[in-house]
C-alpha cells in the first residue's frame, strides 16, 4: 500500500521533513483502519500542538526551531484524518506509562489527556489503556502501527524507532504483528474503564 504514490498535501513537506514522515502520512491517508500501540508517547494523531512541541524539543539530535515547527505543522495536519468523513477507524492501545509522562509540565499534560478523553468519545476513535498491573506485554516496546488496506493483503505495519520508521508488508510479518496487537489488546482495560483511568490521571496532575 505504501508503494502506491499519489500527490497529497504532504508533498508540501518534501525536502523539509524526512521522507519517512511523508510515507507514513500517505499510508494513513489510504488506510481503512489504524490500530496502534504506544508505550512512551501518546499517538501522534492524538497529540495537541503544545504536547507535540514538548516531545519534539526532546528529540536527539536536537532539532532547529524551524524543524520543530515543521514537524508540529505536519503532525497537526495529519491528525485531521480523524475529522474526515469516512476516514479510518482509529484504535489506540496506550500504556499507562505514556499517560503519566509529563511532557511540558503538569498543566500541559492535563490538557493533553483532556484532549485524549474528548477523542475517546468519538465513534471512530477507540482508546484502550494497558495498566502497570497488566501481566506483561508482547513485543519490544517500540511503537507499532497496523494500517488496514482495501484487502488484508495490502495491510502495512509501521514500526517507529530512534533510527526512523520501518514499513513491513510481507504476509508473515503482517500475521505476526496482527497477533501481537491482538495479544496486547486482550490485556487492556475496557473502553469505559480506560476512559475513567485517563480522567483520574488527568485530575491528579
Amino acid at each position: 500500500m505504501v508503494k502506491e504514490r499519489t500527490k497529497g498535501w504532504w508533498e508540501e513537506y518534501r525536502g523539509i521533513l524526512p521522507a519517512g514522515f511523508l510515507d507514513l502520512t500517505e499510508l494513513e491517508s489510504k488506510a481503512t483502519f489504524l490500530h496502534t500501540y504506544q508505550i512512551a508517547h501518546l499517538p501522534g494523531l492524538t497529540q495537541t500542538v503544545d504536547y507535540a512541541r514538548a516531545v519534539f524539543e526532546f528529540t536527539f539530535p536536537r532539532l532547529t526551531p524551524a524543524d520543530v515547527e515543521a514537524r508540529i505543522s505536519h503532525r497537526v495536519r495529519r491528525s485531521q484524518i480523524l475529522d474526515r468523513a469516512g476516514g479510518p477507524q482509529f484504535t489506540a492501545i496506550i500504556h499507562e506509562a505514556a499517560l503519566r509522562m509529563r511532557f511540558g509540565g503538569p498543566q500541559l499534560a492535563r490538557k493533553q489527556l483532556e484532549h485524549l478523553l474528548s477523542l475517546s468519545e468519538r465513534p471512530n476513535c477507540t482508546i484502550l489503556v494497558m495498566t502497570f498491573e497488566s501481566d506483561g506485554f508482547a513485543g519490544s516496546g517500540q511503537a507499532v502501527l497496523h494500517a488496514g488496506g482495501p484487502v488484508p493483503q495490502l495491510d502495512t505495519i509501521h514500526l517507529d524507532s530512534a533510527h526512523g520508521g520501518l514499513f513491513l508488508d510481507a504476509e508473515s510479518q503482517l500475521n505476526a504483528y496482527r497477533d501481537l496487537l491482538s495479544s496486547m489488546e486482550s490485556r487492556t482495560l475496557p473502553v469505559k474503564q480506560s476512559r475513567d483511568l485517563i480522567r483520574e490521571i488527568a485530575q491528579t496532575l
